[in-house]
């Protein structure tokens, strides 16, 4: 297991679950304290390995062993969003492109992918993910992308 600070100070000091800031000076006993969810990752075409990210203690807890749900940003224009986790594992594993979500206008498709690009770099900081707006049917396209 790695280092508390190691995988705060990667993470930004915030909580991969809920992606509110997370006190680096908390107790590790409090709810809100800082805490690493751990889980093995399925082998994908570069191997089976363990990702540690950072999680209040509470956060952390509360997802158990169960698939956790990465919800998308209620500030955020965006129409038929992909489930982020299962988008993660599947674009970890194979690679390749896929469309994660509509928007209304360019400006909204970006701040999307600025937006994603932020979350996915906690969630699965081992990946290089890139996120783009592309022009389509009237609307613009998140296109995701895993090396």
């Amino acid at each position: 297991m790695s280092d508390l600070n190691e995988v705060g100070e990667r993470d930004g000091w915030r909580c991969w679950l809920c992606d509110a800031a997370v006190d680096p000076d908390g107790s590790v006993n409090s709810d809100l304290g800082p805490s690493i969810d751990s889980f093995a990752v399925a082998k994908s075409k570069k191997g089976g390995s363990t990702v540690e990210r950072l999680a209040h203690r509470s956060c952390n807890t509360q997802k158990g062993k169960i698939a956790p749900v990465v919800p998308w940003s209620s500030d955020l224009f965006v129409i038929d969003p992909a489930p982020i986790v299962a988008t993660v594992e599947r674009l970890s594993r194979k690679g390749g492109r896929e469309v994660v979500a509509r928007c209304p206008d360019e400006n909204d498709a970006r701040a999307a992918a600025e937006w994603l690009l932020d979350r996915l770099s906690r969630y699965a900081p081992d990946v290089a993910f890139t996120a783009e707006a592309q022009p389509g049917g009237g609307q613009f396209m998140l296109v995701l992308r895993a090396p």
